[in-house]
């Protein structure tokens, strides 16, 4: 046995050793945020094994109406859901909670309230599950307004005023990347500790990317900047190679690789979604909050992602985010039309 190799695995920089560090940078802390990201660690962690055992449960016929037990069984989505509800619920840090899979905002059991309130998808491209694609929850933290006992006010807030924000992508391997407003970092699911151990420390997007991402399904409705953009990353004028197209539709899998490789990750207004299409509060805020604190930008075709302040917890907006010089020309062309 390989007493120096064991020994090195236990000095790991765990996620929970990871956020207890940064809390310890701030002597005035009481640990709120740490307990509630360990709440949520626990949700990706319960998500994570479910998506791995989807398709077989499929196969074998576990997944019916109801098993053996008469129990029902969920869709996957669902069970995400209430997966997410009942972690942030009982971590008696949480008041009013925001979920893509319900119409109405969630506020907290009075004896279980707190100070914070989170924003979340809780599995992001669902509609891939069955053919083995990258899917993801998506989180984003807010503290309560300054003496609110916990209102939808509390979750209408621009993106800059979010605290922390994440996601947790299933799929090759099981990866957290988190960002509390001061970096962004990346943890990766280590199945035999049942740990999520860092292995991307501070993430820095790069200035310039040789990607782009976009649904060209939908060119024929987009508008003119959107348009030249695309062509100018096909046919460029400055006598530089064409950026290449890599497309999964799955957003957590796509902002993943423009965190790492680089590039541009588009969703635009078009004609057919004239407001766009993904939701602020828990697609577009996270990942805009993300990217700039990696050292990117994140461009709606009129602004400052961070900047929008939403009215309706499922409101819509485009989305131009990435390398900075790569957002930086989109949004010269916006200007250009306007």
């Amino acid at each position: 046995m390989d007493h120096a190799a064991d020994a090195m695995r236990t000095d790991l920089m765990t996620i929970t050793r990871f956020v207890l560090n940064e809390q310890s940078k701030f002597p005035e802390a009481r640990g709120d945020l740490t307990i509630l990201l360990n709440h949520i660690v626990l949700g990706c962690k319960f998500v994570c094994s479910s998506v791995s055992k989807a398709g077989l449960a499929k196969l074998i016929g576990l997944a019916g109406d109801t098993n053996v037990q008469g129990e029902e069984q969920k869709k996957l989505d669902v069970l995400s859901n209430d997966v997410f509800i009942k972690a942030l619920s009982s971590s008696g840090r949480t008041n009013v909670l925001v979920s893509e899979e319900l119409e109405e905002a969630v506020f907290v059991d009075e004896k279980l309230r707190g100070r914070y309130c989170v924003v979340f998808d809780p599995l992001d491209g669902s509609s891939n599950i069955d053919c083995g694609v990258s899917i993801g929850t998506i989180f984003g933290i807010y503290m309560l307004k300054e003496g609110s006992a916990g209102t939808l006010n509390d979750v209408l807030q621009p993106g800059k005023n979010m605290i922390a924000a994440g996601y947790c992508m299933y799929g090759s391997s099981c990866t957290l990347v988190l960002s509390t407003g001061t970096g962004v970092n990346g943890f990766t699911l280590d199945p035999s500790l049942g740990e999520f151990i860092l292995t991307h420390p501070d993430i820095q997007i790069p200035k310039k990317g040789k990607i782009y991402s976009v649904n060209e399904g939908n060119a024929k409705n987009w508008d003119e900047p959107t348009r030249k953009f695309v062509e100018n990353c096909k046919f460029p004028q400055d006598g530089s190679s064409p950026k290449s197209l890599r497309y999964i539709g799955s957003m957590v899998a796509d902002v993943h690789r423009t965190l790492l490789y680089g590039g541009i990750f588009m969703y635009p207004a078009d004609k057919k979604s004239p407001n766009g299409k993904l939701r602020v509060l828990y697609e577009v805020f996270p990942m805009s909050f993300l990217v700039e604190q990696a050292g990117g930008m994140a461009f709606t075709g009129k602004g400052r992602a961070l900047d929008i302040v939403p009215t309706k917890i499922h409101q819509r907006s485009p989305i131009f985010l990435g390398s900075y010089d790569d957002v930086e020309q989109i949004k010269a062309l916006y200007e250009a039309t306007a």
